[in-house]
């Protein structure tokens, strides 16, 4: 088989993030395929703020990495951020399958559950979550969103926190128990960093209730769509949401990076 070849778009860096960064890794390559390679990249400086401006400033800057990428020569390309900011511009400038976070992990808990439940890492994602929700069409599916209350950059501390795993299961099992008593069949955290944390609880669950980790789903979505494409030539459309801009944009979009 080919070998394959994903980019993986983390908004932390590896600098900042300390540990998570090899725990990422570690995840990642005992998840994907025999001939998969998975490069993470990193935005600098990180998303450490629970705010839709600081999501617009390191959309901008996966957006121009998902299309060096993709000239690179990347087979597919993951963005690992819940928020998805920033991902259907990247899924139409690319030729490349283009997956995210959050979106894969809403469609792929509509399989395993009738009404799925959020439990982000800070309130402020509420609406922003709602938003996404709504865009994917999934508003009598995903009935609940609750929150524990991080910044994006303070639960980093978590992975090298004596109790950290244990604590924070404790906070998010106090946001989940409450959805599931109200009818929530599935729980996603919402976000990259509680999903890795989390993950060496196999089969995880909060009364029942499965708690996903959304890395894998996020990788073997990306593995599966590039496999489909090299199968049957499968790809997005391309008459609204994704059509393709021109190389001229896409070159005005990359010569001015902070968008003057």
């Amino acid at each position: 088989m080919e070998p394959i070849r994903i980019a993986y778009q983390s908004y932390t860096n590896e600098k900042q993030a300390g540990s998570y960064w090899k725990h990422l890794k570690k995840h990642i390559n005992e998840i994907v395929d025999d001939g998969t390679v998975v490069d993470i990249l990193g935005i600098s400086p990180p998303d450490s703020h629970a705010h839709s401006l600081s999501e617009f400033r390191c959309a901008r800057e996966m957006i121009s990495n998902a299309i060096t990428a993709d000239k690179d020569g990347y087979d597919g390309f993951a963005i690992g951020h819940f928020q998805d900011a920033g991902l259907y511009e990247a899924r139409a400038s690319v030729e490349m399958p283009v997956h995210s976070l959050g979106e894969a992990s809403m469609l792929y808990a509509c399989q395993l559950g009738q009404k799925i439940g959020i439990v982000t890492i800070n309130p402020k994602y509420i609406s922003w979550f709602h938003h996404q929700i709504g865009k994917y069409g999934l508003r009598e599916r995903i009935t609940g969103v609750h929150a524990m209350e991080f910044e994006p950059g303070s639960i980093l501390s978590a992975f090298d926190r004596k109790n950290g795993l244990k604590e924070t299961l404790k906070l998010f099992e106090q946001q989940s128990l409450p959805l599931v008593e109200q009818g929530v069949d599935v729980i996603i955290p919402g976000g990259g960093i509680p999903m890795l944390l989390f993950s060496g609880a196999f089969n995880h669950n909060v009364a029942k209730a499965p708690v996903i980790n959304g890395i894998p789903i996020l990788v073997k979505m990306t593995e599966m769509a590039i496999k489909l494409k090299r199968l049957t030539g499968l790809t997005v459309s391309r008459t609204n949401d994704f059509a393709k801009p021109s190389l001229e944009l896409i070159e005005e979009f990359l010569a001015n990076p902070k968008g003057l």
